[in-house]
């Protein structure tokens, strides 16, 4: 199967960044678009509420002109960011983080990763590199396919 390079570049960072304690949905530079755009916060401008899709003026402007930011346009980073919140169990938009989580379990981070790379899949036409439903898949209890053929 065939990635973009931003498809490539976006999931050898969040790899990284779950792997190396660095991702959290709280910080805008280690969430993970945080982590796509290299742990700068200035996509945080592109809205006015944080996990909510819609572009406010300097977002718009940026949309319109068809900017792109490693790759993804304005409006692809904040379904990335809701993606991730909501999957991280988050209500969205965020509000001010009065009550912030101290301790966000890897379990946590790694369901929103799999919202995120199911998305950024969906973003590039591609197969869900996440979905292992055809390993799984079976006819009368048996086997649809047989390992072998799944893996190579």
């Amino acid at each position: 199967m065939e990635t973009s390079k931003r498809f490539n570049q976006a999931i050898k960072k969040l790899y990284n960044a779950f792997h190396n304690d660095t991702l959290n949905p709280e910080s805008c530079t280690e969430c993970a678009v945080g982590n796509i755009l290299d742990n700068k916060d200035f996509w945080k401008h592109l809205s006015d509420c944080h996990g909510a899709v819609k572009l406010n003026y300097v977002g718009l402007i940026n949309q319109n002109f068809g900017k792109k930011f490693n790759g993804y346009s304005p409006i692809e980073l904040l379904q990335i960011e809701m993606e991730f919140l909501s999957k991280c169990g988050y209500k969205l938009p965020l509000k001010h983080l009065k009550n912030a989580k101290k301790n966000i379990s890897k379990n946590t981070l790694f369901l929103g990763l799999c919202g995120v790379v199911e998305l950024l899949c969906k973003f590039d036409n591609v197969p869900n590199i996440m979905d292992c439903s055809k390993l799984f898949a079976y006819n009368d209890n048996n086997p649809k396919n047989e390992i072998l053929e799944m893996i190579n």
